[in-house]
């Protein structure tokens, strides 16, 4: 016969006839800390303890992580030991969770945000909900140079393998899966003669291509300025935010070209009214060519002077001809229409036709 103290031993048995075992996820209530850690009560005969590497990262102070009382998920990474304790995991399963919600970000093609952890010998290291993950050098958008560590990315996962832990990333993709529709959005808005907002992204020995919101637009050299410009660098940088002018558009190349020296009054015009041929001029040498010299004869305007009357120059003065002499010259001919003047270093003679001005 069972006596009513061995059915309250038995009883007090099956309140403790637990199957927990390691890699099992567990309830707990947060009840105290100790030395070792957070202390879990889980509903064994002693309270299970979260090491502080499991609990916390470096740095951080646990019990501003973790408030008596506080209910939670744990991972059991230790089955108890003589004392009954078992060992458990806040991290471990944190990082469970964030792997299931970056799954479904990559599913889904969201873009997520990452913190910059440090530039490394290929790519960036950041941190995405608390696992690090990796953007090759050809995924960033900007060069590893102007990334800071602690900055913000936006950013779409390329691949994701938790058994691998292989998490990498891209930055660049981000703006190419959005380009294509603001390329289409700009296409359906934008045509010739509107003056439009862009930042300069790229420099060429050609012209600078500028951002319009989505679409980069060429401003060749040519139409930066209607003085003579060398190079795009001269007057333009990386990152600027200017204004331009459309001057054309290609629907099936999907190509912009934009002006910007269009947005400044035409100097030939104003020369027109102040120069004419048979006037003596002041200029400043921009240029030398096997076929002449081009000067400023006014701002914006170039004219040029022949080889042979540079040569006359040349002998005359004694001296050789260089870019940014000052020299007086007379107008030969001059087409505002076709914004060409022909110079002269010798006074014009009315009774003899001017001379033909050489193409450059």
């Amino acid at each position: 016969m069972v006596t009513k103290k061995e059915l309250d031993f038995e009883a007090l048995l099956d309140k403790y006839d637990y199957k927990f075992q390691k890699g099992d996820l567990v309830k707990g209530i947060v009840c105290g800390f100790d030395s070792q850690g957070v202390m879990v009560d889980i509903g064994t005969k002693t309270t299970a303890t979260i090491p502080t590497y499991e609990a916390v990262d470096k740095g951080e102070n646990i019990e501003e992580i973790f408030k008596k009382g506080q209910e939670g998920e744990f991972l059991i990474i230790r089955e108890e030991d003589e004392d009954g304790k078992f060992l458990l995991s806040k991290k471990k399963v944190d990082f469970a969770y964030a792997w299931k919600e970056l799954e479904k970000a990559k599913a889904a093609d969201e873009t997520i945000l990452g913190t910059v952890v440090s530039v490394v010998k290929g790519g960036i290291l950041v941190e995405v909900s608390g696992v690090r993950g990796f953007i090759p050098s050809s995924q960033l958008k900007a060069r590893e140079t102007e990334v800071e560590a602690g900055s913000k990315l936006e950013l779409k996962i390329l691949t994701l393998d938790v058994q691998q832990n292989n998490f990498i990333l891209s930055n660049k993709k981000v703006y190419e899966d959005t380009a294509e529709e603001a390329r289409k959005n700009i296409f359906s808005q934008i045509e010739a003669g509107q003056v439009v907002k862009g930042e300069v992204v790229r420099i060429t020995d050609f012209g600078a291509f500028v951002d319009l919101g989505g679409l980069d637009g060429l401003l060749p050299l040519s139409q930066l300025s209607w003085r003579w410009i060398d190079h795009p660098t001269d007057i333009l940088k990386v990152g600027d935010k200017i204004d331009v002018e459309v001057i054309s558009v290609d629907h099936d190349k999907q190509r912009v070209s934009l002006s910007l020296k269009n947005l400044e009054p035409d100097p030939w015009i104003e020369a027109a009214d102040k120069v004419k041929e048979g006037d003596k001029v002041e200029g400043t040498v921009t240029r030398l060519k096997h076929f002449g010299a081009f000067i400023e004869v006014f701002p914006g305007v170039e004219a040029l002077l022949p080889h042979n009357e540079v040569v006359d120059f040349q002998n005359e003065s004694k001296t050789i001809l260089k870019v940014g002499d000052k020299i007086n010259t007379y107008i030969m001919k001059f087409n505002p229409d076709d914004k060409r003047i022909a110079l002269s270093v010798h006074e014009v003679n009315a009774a003899e036709p001017p001379a033909t001005e050489t193409e450059e």
